[in-house]
């Protein structure tokens, strides 16, 4: 069987392709993704304004989707469209608008073969949730195979924690030492019959490129010349121009919009590749004084508890990582080290650096890796002996990390709340007549091993009656 799921991020869609063994009903561990494809242009929240236009970009992923599934079984493959904050701030500031880019949607599936399950705006608390249901499901944490091919659970109770960062919000999600304490702040999920309290929080307007948004509207709001503005986080002699309406029409940046707002008046911005000057103004995202030196509270007001235990870290901390040549896990040192070397390069020297050049992408990542190091070490309050502890990873096998797997897992009740932990690797009416097999020969066994003493005490005593009868 197979199920499709398009991740409708803020910044790009994504569809996955799931695939599972069908003669196995409901059966776990085996779900795994065969295809993946990027959705041309940008997320759809930004076809507002033209929310017909949205469906066209679709049609080459779908063509190969279709490609990849037996024509016999498109009619029988559930699809499934999940869309996140891009479209959460949307549906803030404009539902209306909102509301016609999802029935653009729904009207573009009508036409396909798949069985649409529809569109939703899920919640970041739902995002979260599904990112550590995906992790811990690939990762083999909640169920394994034991000697005789059946599922069980591991004999670690142990699972890793869930950090994402997406384009419009950035989720945390793990079990805390102790849940109660949390209750306000936790989600119960029951899976396979056990129960786990997930702490999971979605930070709104701190994805990757929100929170870019917003530090280059701050360095507009305090730069002394207008229109040109000096930007410590571009590499050395680069420069880049965007409207105004790009960087303040975001409901994450209208606070900063300037009193002189016109939306498509033009924006310098000249890098000067100053690592210390760049991690400075990322201080300026965080509101830290919200807190008021409340304990287990890093910014925003809001309460966390401590870290604990190992992390898997995707999305965008992967590829930002990625772009600073580390891997894996690794120490704060290093990370830091390998920020500092990046952020010192020039505009030129970063074409030789990277493995893969896009501008886009090119010029921000001095931006994500110093946002990452602040979210991390000061948000989340990693520290040095804790900051190992997180692995910066992609996928598991051929499966990305991702929310979208957890998602449809759900949705599919692939991952039952209530199941028999251990499965029989027999049928149950064979399992019964070997059971009464093997206690009917027990009992025939004992039945003989009593008649062999009866007859042993019987032999003894006819042996004992001819001693004593015997003549001399």
């Amino acid at each position: 069987q197979y199920g499709i799921v398009l991740d409708a991020g803020s910044s790009r869609t994504t569809i996955y392709v799931y695939e599972w063994p069908a003669e196995k009903e409901n059966d776990t561990g085996v779900v795994s993704q065969i295809f993946k494809c990027s959705v041309e242009g940008p997320g759809i929240s930004s076809y507002k304004n033209n929310p017909g236009a949205l469906a066209k970009p679709f049609d080459d992923c779908l063509n190969k989707v279709k490609e990849r599934i037996p024509a016999h079984l498109h009619k029988n493959t559930s699809a499934y469209l999940g869309a996140t904050a891009g479209m959460r701030l949307l549906r803030l500031q404009n539902e209306t608008a909102a509301s016609e880019v999802l029935a653009s949607i729904q009207s573009y599936f009508r036409a396909q073969p798949f069985e649409f399950r529809g569109a939703h705006i899920i919640t970041g608390p739902e995002e979260g949730v599904y990112g550590w249901i995906t992790a811990n499901y690939l990762m083999g944490n909640f169920l394994e195979k034991n000697l005789w091919r059946t599922w069980v659970r591991p004999y670690r109770e142990e699972t890793m924690g869930a950090l994402d960062l997406g384009g419009a919000s950035t989720q945390i999600s793990f079990i805390p030492e102790d849940s109660q304490d949390y209750s306000n702040s936790t989600l119960q999920v029951k899976l396979y019959g056990y129960e786990y309290n997930v702490y999971t929080h979605s930070f709104q307007c701190y994805g990757r490129d929100e929170a870019e948004k917003r530090l280059l509207a701050l360095l507009l709001h305090k730069s002394t010349a207008s229109y040109n503005v000096d930007n410590p986080c571009y590499p050395q002699n680069y420069e880049t121009a965007f409207t105004m309406k790009s960087l303040c029409g975001s409901l994450c940046t209208q606070s900063l919009r300037p009193a002189n707002y016109h939306p498509n008046q033009l924006v310098k911005f000249h890098g000067t590749g100053d690592p210390a000057l760049c991690q400075e103004m990322v201080s300026l995202l965080f509101n830290v004084t919200a807190c008021r030196d409340r304990e287990e509270c890093p910014f925003n007001g809001i309460h966390q508890p401590k870290v604990k235990g190992n992390f898997v870290a995707f999305s965008g901390f992967y590829y930002t990582i990625n772009a600073l040549n580390l891997s894996g896990h690794f120490s704060l040192s290093d990370f830091n080290s390998s920020m500092w070397f990046f952020c010192s390069r020039s505009w030129v020297q970063l074409h030789f650096m990277l493995p893969k050049f896009e501008e886009t992408y090119a010029r921000s990542y001095c931006f994500s890796a110093n946002f990452i190091y602040y979210l991390l070490v000061h948000g989340y309050k990693f520290d040095a002996e804790t900051w190992p502890q997180i692995h910066f990873q992609k996928e598991v096998g051929n499966s990305s990390i991702a929310w979208s797997l957890g998602y449809m897992l759900s949705l599919t009740n692939m991952i039952p709340a209530e199941r028999k932990l251990i499965q029989l690797p027999l049928k149950p009416s064979l399992f019964v007549g070997l059971l009464f097999l093997f206690a009917t020969m027990a009992l025939l066994c004992l039945l003989f091993l009593v008649y062999l003493c009866v007859a042993s005490c019987n032999q003894k005593n006819i042996s004992h009656v001819e001693q004593v009868f015997t003549p001399e």
